[in-house]
């Protein structure tokens, strides 16, 4: 099975160019994040009105405290603060263009000011998630085989790479563990369709079938 993703000397020599770019990938979120690490916490002021804000508004989608009991949107409880905060960034930039997000997040993060923005994600990333849903034994086995150790015939790279042993993330790289199936299935379409463009998951959900990809969104939502 594939136990690393390559290095810099790999990518010189002629490693396979997806793997040079996970790795690449995940050099570059790794030095950017120490810059993040310790930024500024919300003021007291914006802290309050982000809470006001999640729970009055955000909460019809996706929970008061961010654990969404509807399969469609997905779960912030936990949730990395950088990597919400890019994504409610491209929400309101409309640059993230999968169709919730055109459908609901371009409009609902249109008004949000960067303090704002910084003030929710620390909000979500400080709530508690729910434990993770049960499912199929069998498939949530053959699910948890690909995220840890990848599909070497099929080149898919390991995915605790980027997300972690324990599916919480690494860095700028979002927490999966404890997510709605539905909800990771519909993005790794988002990525193959290059609806949602990002271009290592792309490349990750291009390799993987449907099955694999319901085996691995079923090992994730087992997960807390």
């Amino acid at each position: 099975m594939m136990h690393n993703i390559g290095t810099a000397s790999d990518c010189r020599h002629g490693f396979p160019g997806f793997k040079c770019l996970v790795q690449a990938a995940v050099t570059v979120a790794l030095t950017c994040s120490g810059a993040l690490a310790h930024a500024d916490e919300p003021d007291a002021g914006a802290q309050a009105y982000a809470q006001r804000l999640a729970v009055g508004v955000c909460g019809a989608c996706h929970g008061p405290n961010g654990n969404s009991e509807q399969p469609r949107f997905p779960r912030l409880a936990g949730q990395n603060a950088n990597y919400l905060v890019t994504q409610l960034r491209a929400f309101r930039d409309e640059t993230r263009g999968d169709p919730d997000a055109i459908g609901y997040m371009w409009g609902m993060a249109r008004q949000l000011d960067d303090a704002t923005i910084d003030a929710l994600a620390s909000y979500y990333s400080r709530q508690k998630p729910n434990e993770g849903e049960g499912g199929d034994p069998a498939l949530i086995v053959r699910g948890r085989e690909t995220y840890e150790h990848g599909i070497e015939s099929q080149g898919v790279p390991m995915c605790v790479s980027c997300h972690g042993a324990d599916a919480r993330g690494i860095a700028d790289f979002p927490r999966l563990a404890g997510q709605h199936a539905q909800y990771t299935l519909k993005q790794l379409r988002a990525y193959q369709s290059n609806m949602r463009s990002a271009a290592v998951m792309r490349g990750i959900a291009l390799t993987l079938g449907d099955q694999e990809m319901e085996a691995v969104a079923a090992y994730l939502a087992a997960q807390q």
